[in-house]
């Protein structure tokens, strides 16, 4: 696990063909910005899985490539956000 910044959100782009799991088919929306749970940077590979919790309430580990910066947002303990609230 590696520590980051409080209040990190995240948003989805997607990669084609990118690496698995896939998060647009796995509960996760182009709409929402999510909350940074964890980070976790397997020693076998450069990318880092950050946890995120989808919209089904579901903990998921997601690569780096597929996620873009929102920003940071300390006040609140929302998972996630809709995205125009912080455009």
């Amino acid at each position: 696990m590696l520590w980051l910044e409080q209040g990190l959100y995240l948003k989805v782009h997607e990669m084609e063909n990118g690496p698995r799991p896939l998060p647009l088919q796995s509960g996760f929306s182009i709409h929402t910005a999510y909350r940074v749970l964890g980070c976790f940077n397997p020693s076998e590979t450069s990318d880092a899985y950050y946890i995120l919790s989808n919209d089904r309430d579901e903990i998921w580990f997601i690569c780096n490539r597929h996620l873009r910066t929102v920003g940071l947002i300390n006040e609140g303990s929302d998972f996630r956000l809709p995205l125009t609230a912080h455009q």
